[in-house]
């Protein structure tokens, strides 16, 4: 992604470039293809360019608008046709997004967020006004933070320069009780009084007060309805097909992730038919495939791989990661902003390998695919909304044939399972399996920030509706989530199933499209026969994360044992450190937990909080535990 920061003294003090000169320093790498400053007394802007479409080279930012206000914007403007057909006679020929988003400004305020169809992140001074807007994506695909203080907002698309400006921050326990639940709401980072914009909203900043604005939500009584099976396929085909093409927009090579699963495969198929129709326009693909041959799970993925690459008679970029080394990061050369599993360094050597082959600026990945095609749906929530809606005949006839295909369920069982999807949230925590507490955790913490309703997931709002408008919209949310967390990358990362239009087809379709007895990714499947090959279509599962998390657990046990004598995470009431301590042991042994990613979540907050208080960075939470002295740094020997 393209860099945006900047700063915006209260005080009318002016802003000097030697204030953004070290965040054009440090995000370098991120935005290759230029600098640029833009200064206006009081407040400042840094814009440090990565290009990825032929009209990006043709934007200069920070931009300045005809009418004073100036704009900066990393994105991908995909409805950007549709739009300058709207603003015709506002817009000089071939236009640039940046250019096309200012005149929706200057026709539309602030409502022409809401039209905006896309990748982005925005931020807009107005000069009259005295007013900075700072805005994202629907979903939150491109990151943008803000630290405000009484003195001063500064903003960047990546967190790490705002943590690093010499100041001490607060730990968030928010945000620390989501990362040990499954993952922190999408407008929470780390540190207490550093916040990012949330997916969907707008922040307004004045001198007098800073507002959260909506300018998108997820709208539960949206629904689509057809009359065949036909009418769905030729939809989805078409959604998913527009996905695509919006996301091979650039002039540069394309890279796809290939992993043998149907997520990824279907890109590629897809991305190929797509190129070959339109004569590939001077865009070509390859893929990128990493594997274990020490892992015998992941023999089905190979050979799907190579399924995928016979299909489009080209082998694509390989990297066998062999277990060479730690899918832990142990090891922080470079501050990471927020707790997370960092890209293993052989990836990391593979990717930085190919792109010094060539010039690929644009990855396309899968992420979302098993969220909005139904791989993760819950057949109880189909139940559950074929009750709601009074449909008892067909809810006689799934229930029983749900009954025989779970484990041989009992549907007396399975009924009362049902039953308790109709529940509020706070019930639904306490009487499922993925609500309950896990031993290691401190148990009055995860009481204080309700940490059962994080694990189910739920979104804010209402618990009163219908159930697959509630888990549509706790989905959305899950995925706001995912992609708040993303690490900064070399290249621009793409997201085919969190296109927009195709998300909010899916989330407003019936439930058995998607889901039917015996077929997860029934829609998927369906639609796509004759793109993917038949092998891909046929898979029902692939291989699973766990084995090299347990390898890398062996394998630097020493150092796992040695961290967990006295974890920071227990002193600050976070986690039990005996329990802790007694379920990676379990774990080591072969025990894995049912929800593992939560223990290993655990691991990498202990490791990151090690890190940012070495770096001088957190100061003692409120409330923290007697073992701190009070105004004390959190210290560990």
């Amino acid at each position: 992604m393209s860099v945006q920061a900047g700063i915006w003294n209260f005080d009318g003090q002016p802003v000097r470039q030697d204030a953004l000169a070290p965040i054009s320093h440090a995000l370098a790498q991120y935005g290759p293809d230029g600098e640029a400053f833009h200064f206006d007394n009081n407040i400042g802007f840094l814009y440090r360019p990565f290009h990825t479409t032929k009209e990006s080279r043709s934007e200069i930012q920070p931009y300045r608008c005809q009418g004073g206000k100036v704009m900066m914007w990393d994105g991908r403007l995909d409805n950007r046709d549709e739009l300058i057909f709207q603003l015709r006679g506002n817009l000089q020929s071939n236009p640039t997004d940046i250019a096309t988003v200012a005149a929706a400004l200057e026709m539309w305020g602030t409502k022409a967020f809401a039209k905006l169809t896309g990748d982005w992140a925005l931020a807009i001074w107005d000069p009259s006004a005295k007013e900075l807007l700072l805005a994202r994506d629907y979903i939150g695909v491109k990151q943008l933070f803000y630290y405000p203080t009484p003195k001063q907002i500064s903003w960047c698309n990546h967190l790490a320069p705002l943590v690093l400006c010499g100041d001490h921050f607060t730990l968030c326990d928010e945000y620390v009780a989501g990362c040990l639940a499954s993952a922190p709401d999408a407008h929470l980072t780390p540190f207490a009084e550093v916040h990012s914009v949330p997916p969907g909203k707008l922040i307004r900043v004045t001198h007098e007060k800073l507002s959260v604005q909506p300018y998108w939500s997820f709208d539960p009584r949206l629904r689509t309805r057809f009359k065949t099976d036909i009418e769905y396929e030729e939809q989805y085909r078409f959604l998913f097909r527009q996905a695509v093409h919006r996301r091979l927009r650039t002039d540069s090579p394309v890279l796809a992730d290939l992993s043998g699963g149907f997520d990824s495969s279907s890109i590629v198929c897809m991305a190929d038919d797509i190129l070959a129709e339109k004569g590939d326009q001077g865009v070509s693909l390859d893929t990128f495939s990493f594997y274990d041959s020490h892992d015998p799970e992941e023999e089905g993925d190979w050979r799907h791989i190579r399924v995928v690459e016979g299909k489009r008679h080209k082998a694509g970029f390989r990297t066998d990661l062999k277990a060479s080394t730690s899918a832990f990061p142990f090891d922080v050369p470079s501050f990471l902003a927020s707790p997370r599993f960092a890209n293993r360094p052989d990836f990391k050597a593979a990717l930085h390998s190919i792109l010094e082959v060539r010039p690929h600026r644009v990855l396309l990945c899968g992420e979302g695919g098993d969220e909005m095609n139904g791989q993760a749906l819950d057949p109880r929530v189909h139940l559950a909304d074929l009750l709601w809606q009074g449909h008892l005949a067909q809810f006689g006839r799934q229930l029983t044939a749900w009954s025989l295909l779970i484990r041989k369920r009992p549907w007396i069982q399975l009924l009362l399972q049902t039953l308790l999807q109709l529940m509020p949230a706070s019930i639904r925590a306490r009487l499922t399996e993925q609500g309950q507490i896990e031993p290691w955790v401190n148990q009055q913490f995860a009481r204080k920030h309700r940490m059962a309703v994080r694990q189910i997931g739920t979104a804010d709002g209402t618990w009163f509706g219908r159930p697959s408008a509630r888990d549509a919209g706790t989905t959305i949310a899950g995925l706001a989530r995912l992609m708040s967390c993303t690490g900064p990358s070399q290249v621009e990362k793409r997201y085919p199933y969190l296109d927009q239009n195709l998300v909010e087809f899916l989330t407003s379709i019936p439930l058995d499209q998607l889901l039917r007895p015996g077929e997860r990714r029934s829609l998927m499947r369906r639609s796509l026969a004759g793109i993917l090959p038949a092998e891909i279509l046929a898979r029902k599962s692939k291989a699973t994360f766990g084995c090299g998390f347990l390898r890398s657990l062996e394998k630097h046990w020493n150092r796992v044992e040695a961290m967990l004598h006295s974890p920071i995470s227990g002193h600050l009431g976070y986690v039990d450190t005996k329990q802790t301590f007694a379920a990676l042991v379990s774990m080591r042994h072969g025990n894995c937990p049912p929800f593992m990613t939560r223990l290993l979540n655990a691991i990498c907050l202990e490791i990151w909080l090690r890190d940012a208080d070495a770096r001088g960075i957190l100061r003692p939470p409120l409330g923290a535990n007697t073992f701190m002295n009070k105004g004390s740094r959190i210290g560990f020997q």
